[in-house]
C-alpha cells in the first residue's frame, strides 16, 4: 500500500481547503480526481470540517484527505475518526504530534525555524511543513535550513502559487507544496467545479 507520504510526493501539490458547507465536499473531492489531483488537505477553520473529512472519506475513499490546520488534541482526535489519512499543523503542538504517533497517523508539523525543526525531529519525523513560506524567507529559508537538516523534507505553504511553484520542486528537499489558487473559496462557493477542474489541470501541469 503506498503510504500518504509518497501519496503526496507523488502528487507535488496538496491542495489547502476551507469549506463552508460540508455538501461541497464531495463535489471538490470529485472536481480534484479528474483533474488529476486526488489529494487534498481540508483546514480545520470552519464546522463543516470534520464532517466533509467523513463525507470525502466514505464517497472517495482513493482520494487522500487529510486534515489542516489542526491545533488541539480534540481537532486532532475528531480528524482521525472521521477519516484523516494524514494530520497537518500551522506549528508545534507536542499533545497533537504525540498522539498522530502513538496511532500511526502520518503528521506534518509546521516549522520555520532551526529550534521547531530540531522539536520536530526529536519525535523522529522528517517532514515539516514550511509555513508561513513566503512570511519566512521562502525557499532562500528552506535552503538555509536543509544545510543544518540534511535527512529533512519541506512542504512549503502560504505564499505559494502558480508563479513560484516550479522553483520550489526543483529543489530537491522540498517533496511538494501547499497551495489554494486551484481550489478558490469564491468557486466553492458558487459551485463552480468545472472551473475548479480546469485550474487543477493547469496546476497539475506546473509539477510535471
Amino acid at each position: 500500500m503506498i503510504s500518504a507520504q509518497e501519496k503526496i510526493a507523488e502528487a507535488k501539490l496538496l491542495p489547502v481547503i476551507k469549506l463552508d458547507r460540508v455538501e461541497d465536499a464531495v463535489p471538490l473531492a470529485e472536481a480534484l480526481s479528474e483533474g488529476g489531483l486526488p489529494v487534498m488537505e481540508i483546514t480545520f477553520r470552519t464546522d463543516a470540517a470534520e464532517g466533509s473529512i467523513r463525507a470525502v472519506s466514505k464517497a472517495y475513499p482513493d482520494v487522500l484527505t487529510g486534515a489542516g490546520t489542526v491545533i488541539t488534541l480534540d481537532q486532532v482526535k475528531r480528524a482521525h475518526d472521521a477519516g484523516a489519512k494524514y494530520v497537518v499543523t500551522p506549528g508545534i503542538s507536542i499533545p497533537v504530534i504525540e498522539y498522530c504517533c502513538s496511532n500511526n497517523i502520518p503528521v506534518y508539523p509546521g516549522a520555520c525555524t532551526p529550534s521547531e525543526v530540531i522539536q520536530v525531529m526529536e519525535f523522529g519525523l522528517d517532514i515539516v511543513k514550511f509555513f508561513p513560506a513566503a512570511q519566512y524567507g521562502g525557499l532562500s529559508t528552506v535552503k538555509a535550513l536543509s544545510a543544518p537538516f540534511p535527512t529533512l523534507k519541506f512542504v512549503p505553504t502560504g505564499g505559494v502559487t502558480e508563479s513560484n511553484l516550479r522553483e520550489y520542486l526543483a529543489f530537491p528537499k522540498v517533496i511538494a507544496c501547499g497551495g489554494s489558487w486551484m481550489v478558490k473559496d469564491d468557486m466553492i462557493k458558487a459551485g463552480d467545479f468545472n472551473g475548479i477542474i480546469s485550474l487543477v489541470k493547469e496546476a497539475v501541469a506546473l509539477t510535471k
